[in-house]
């Protein structure tokens, strides 16, 4: 994607991820899915 503003010109490319950081991402996301689990279970009680 490319923009012209005031004779300045900004490209943008999409970003190649590895397979490794592609993991880590689905890593931090589940661990973020269990403390939201864990955060539901405990304030259900209240």
């Amino acid at each position: 994607m490319t923009l012209n503003i005031f004779f300045l010109t900004i490209t943008i490319k999409s970003r190649q991820y590895s397979e490794a950081e592609i993991k880590h991402e689905q890593y931090v996301r589940q661990l973020e899915e269990e403390i939201k689990d864990r955060k539901y279970e405990f304030y259900r009680h209240f």
